[in-house]
């Protein structure tokens, strides 16, 4: 039975950016913009953090990256309401383009669920880039004004990094965590097959 002693410093990072979430959705219907923004940063900060953390204090783990990953997404989703409400024009301008980046990523969690059960939490180095672009395009738009060329590098690198989560689930048949990508799923596969080549001799 888990409690509040098995977790560790990283992971209560990942908890203030899920716990964090409902007030910033209060901020919003509130229509504050100026410190929804600020706390979002907060929260963005937060990612960074509890990554670090993790792997100085060598305290990772597969529920720890399973909880991250949530956090990411309860952020990420938070980011993408404030930003529906505050600059509604520019989503309704771009609506299309939007949907054709989340179908693929639905698609990539429907897989995920039918085969694992639960969401992917591979945080490739792909992952991680596009979701510091998911941050740097939402925290723009909502400190300044939407930024078209951000919001196409971020398009192309979201749909890049979800083909390749899509590829690695195809590539593990049981869940696994902190993979780097695809580079370094297959040496991964090369070791495992040449262990198991080594032990039938």
């Amino acid at each position: 039975m888990l409690t509040f002693k098995n977790f560790n410093i990283a992971d209560w990072f990942s908890f203030y950016r899920i716990i964090a979430a409902p007030f910033l959705i209060t901020l919003i219907w509130l229509d504050e913009r100026e410190i929804f923004t600020w706390l979002l940063l907060l929260s963005y900060s937060t990612d960074a953090i509890d990554g670090y953390l993790a792997r100085k204090l060598k305290i990772t783990s597969p529920r720890g990256s399973q909880l991250d990953s949530f956090g990411d997404q309860i952020t990420l989703i938070t980011g993408l309401i404030g930003l529906f409400y505050f600059e509604t024009e520019f989503i309704k301008t771009n609506l299309v383009l939007i949907l054709i980046v989340f179908i693929p990523y639905i698609i990539q969690m429907l897989i995920a669920y039918s085969k694992y059960g639960k969401a992917t939490a591979f945080h490739t180095y792909l992952a991680k880039f596009s979701a510091i672009m998911q941050s740097i395009f939402i925290l723009w738009a909502l400190f300044f004004s939407p930024e078209y060329a951000l919001f196409y590098t971020m398009i192309i690198i979201g749909l890049i990094e979800t083909f390749e989560e899509i590829t690695l689930i195809f590539m593990y048949d049981e869940w696994a965590s902190d993979i780097k990508g695809i580079y370094w799923a297959l040496k991964d596969k090369h070791k495992l097959k040449m262990l198991k080549n080594r032990n039938k001799t």
